[in-house]
Order: C-alpha cells, then structure tokens, then sequence
C-alpha cells in the first residue's frame, strides 16, 4: 500500500530546499524561514568564526510573508542592519 501513497502523492510533502548563504564582512547570514499560519515568518542566523570557533545569533521578527523566497530576502537586508548596528556585539 505504501508503493501506491509514493505513486500518487499520498506520502509525507517534501522539506524545502535550504536557502543559501550569504557573505557579508566577514559573517556568513543564512536565512531560515519557517511556515506560520499559512505564510512564512522572518527568521535567519548570523554566525562568524573566531578562529576555529563559530558563534551564532539566531533572530525572528514579527513580519511575515507569501512566498519563503520574499521572507528569504528581506532576513538578508535585516541580518546586513542588525550587522552594521552592533558588529560582534550580536554575540555578547
């Protein structure tokens, strides 16, 4: 029965492709979209290396959006001004 539910979509929906990285003086963003009520939320984390040691910041904020390419873009502008507001600060 479970051959048939894999033919004809009856079996769990795919996970999502991971959205890529991005470079940005030094700090990798990567944003993380998730799915919430019908749209997906804002969310993403920054992380640096210091010398063999990777630290992270994770963020969410309150806006969401349709598609988790358009949340996807507008976590990169907010991880690049929460990086120009508070540089290595954001891992205090």
């Amino acid at each position: 029965m479970s051959f048939f539910k894999k033919l004809f979509g009856g079996g769990k929906p795919a996970a999502p492709a991971p959205l890529p990285a991005e470079e940005y003086k030094g700090y990798s963003l990567r944003p993380e979209p998730y799915r919430e009520g019908g749209q997906f939320q804002m969310c993403g984390v920054i992380s640096k290396d210091f010398g063999g040691t990777v630290k992270e910041h994770r963020f969410v904020r309150a806006d969401r959006f349709p598609t988790p390419e358009e949340a996807a873009q507008f976590t990169l502008v907010k991880a690049r001004q929460i990086v120009d507001l508070n540089g290595d600060r954001i891992f205090s």
